[in-house]
């Protein structure tokens, strides 16, 4: 999916999306307009006719006109190593984006910690992110959207993604990337 940003539209049906920064889940009523601000990975970040930003999750898109690609459901029956596994982790993470700024998680410098370790005949994924600005409503919404994406993925028994405060956040900790993308490097 690509950016199609600055489209106005309307909501052609009630849904429930996260109210950006403060992370509230709010609905938006039928017919209310909007404009796409944002549309990476599977998320849509949209601006309301209210100047409210909030986010709308992509199993929701058709509440604007839009699809979105399905997630592939993990192949249980497929074996990987644990090194192979936490490449695709990382592949998953970079899916993951801030709803502020059109960068992913990975490149943003939010991962701190990404371990794969045996579980059960699969694996357990413990995932250390951090945020922007400590305190961000929306730690909650991407922690939760890293996790989805990560479950999904073959051998997964069990996924742990936790936000730490310590270290803070800087953006040296930016991919080159990234910082090309927001105009810093």
């Amino acid at each position: 999916m690509s950016g199609g940003a600055g489209e106005l539209i309307k909501v052609i049906r009630d849904v429930e999306v996260v109210q950006i920064p403060e992370g509230h889940r709010i609905r938006l009523a039928r017919n209310t307009e909007v404009r796409v601000m944002q549309a990476l990975g599977d998320t849509f970040t949209l601006m309301t006719e209210y100047h409210t930003m909030v986010r709308l999750e992509g199993h929701d898109a058709d509440a604007i006109g839009r699809t979105v690609a399905a997630v592939a459901a993990a192949d249980t029956d497929q074996t990987i190593t644990a090194e192979e596994l936490r490449e695709r982790v990382w592949h998953a993470l970079r899916s993951v984006f801030d709803p502020e700024i059109p960068v992913n998680v990975v490149d943003l410098g939010l991962v701190y910690k990404c371990e794969v370790k045996p579980l059960d005949g699969g694996y357990k994924v413990d995932v250390d992110m951090t945020l922007t600005a400590p305190g961000c409503g929306m730690g909650h919404v991407l922690k939760d959207d890293a996790e989805r994406r990560i479950k999904v993925l073959p051998q997964v028994k069990d996924v742990y993604v936790g936000i730490v405060i310590e270290p803070q956040w800087d953006p040296s900790r930016m991919s080159d990337a990234a910082k090309l993308e927001l105009g810093l490097g």
